[in-house]
């Protein structure tokens, strides 16, 4: 196959990814031009084993790493379901470059480790900062449904200490739609088996009816969301969790642009 065909399905990730990254569209596409042009002079650097768009991506951060990245002031990715967006200039440039391959351009932790030649606990770390400083931006409410008070108080815990605040706990399919409706918290943490028998899933589905907004599964029956047959959950925690993998997910839900569904 022509390396024309091989990178043209490629080209407008690339450039988002570019141009979110420098915060201007006339520098995140020079950039681009900058590793066409580097192909163009050395195909090997583009080898036909090579998984495309991954190394079109290792190929821009090489580059981008030979050269100063300045941020403009409209350097901005949008947080989900909101016309409210996140500045990525307070975000250093290596850990800006970890944040946008994971939660925009959606590689795994492992591949953007090998994206921006790093180690896997190294763009852990990355990634965290960059968390840390999109969440000092701005808070968010966070509604729980869960049915175990022990459960509830530590999740609740994690989101105070995150700069984020509870708007309310709920232990019911009906506690918890009267509580959205009277909340509109911007991301809920859902347990799928609750205290009356009712379904954290169903509450979930009717909340999403009408409205748009980040889900975050936390459930010792995780098989009930994993069927293979129905929409799937994007964000799926098993009990017991661990209380970082919590947290990261909090951030990544509420970085993510892509609506989020529930199981149906």
């Amino acid at each position: 196959m022509p390396v024309s065909d091989r990178i043209v399905s490629h080209l407008p990730s690339l450039r988002r990814y570019a141009r979110a990254l420098t915060g201007s569209q006339t520098s995140g596409d020079a950039y681009v031009a900058a590793t066409l042009e580097t192909i163009l002079t050395d195909g090997t650097l583009f080898p036909d084993s090579a998984g495309d768009r991954e190394c079109l991506f290792r190929l821009l951060t090489r580059i981008i790493s030979s050269l100063p990245v300045s941020m403009s002031t409209d350097g901005y990715i949008e947080r989900q379901g909101e016309g409210v967006p996140f500045d990525l200039s307070t975000v250093p440039p290596r850990a800006r470059q970890a944040l946008l391959l994971v939660t925009v351009e959606g590689f795994a932790v492992d591949r953007a480790a090998e994206i921006l030649e790093a180690s896997h606990p190294e763009i852990e770390e990355l990634l965290e900062t960059a968390f840390a400083e999109i969440a000092a931006q701005q808070e968010t409410g966070v509604m729980i449904i869960e049915d175990e008070p022990l459960i509830a108080l530590d999740l609740a815990h994690m989101v105070n200490s995150m700069g984020h605040h509870v708007t309310g706990i709920a232990r019911t399919q009906a506690e918890a739609e009267a509580l959205w409706s009277s909340t509109h918290p911007g991301l809920i943490l859902a347990d799928v088996k609750l205290a009356d028998g009712s379904s954290g899933i169903d509450a979930v589905n009717n909340i999403l009816a009408q409205s748009t907004l980040p889900i975050i599964f936390i459930t010792a029956y995780p098989e009930r969301l994993l069927t293979g047959e129905r929409p799937e959950p994007t964000f799926l925690i098993s009990k017991p969790f661990n209380p970082e993998t919590v947290k990261v997910l909090i951030n990544q839900a509420l970085l993510v642009t892509t609506p989020t569904q529930a199981a149906a």
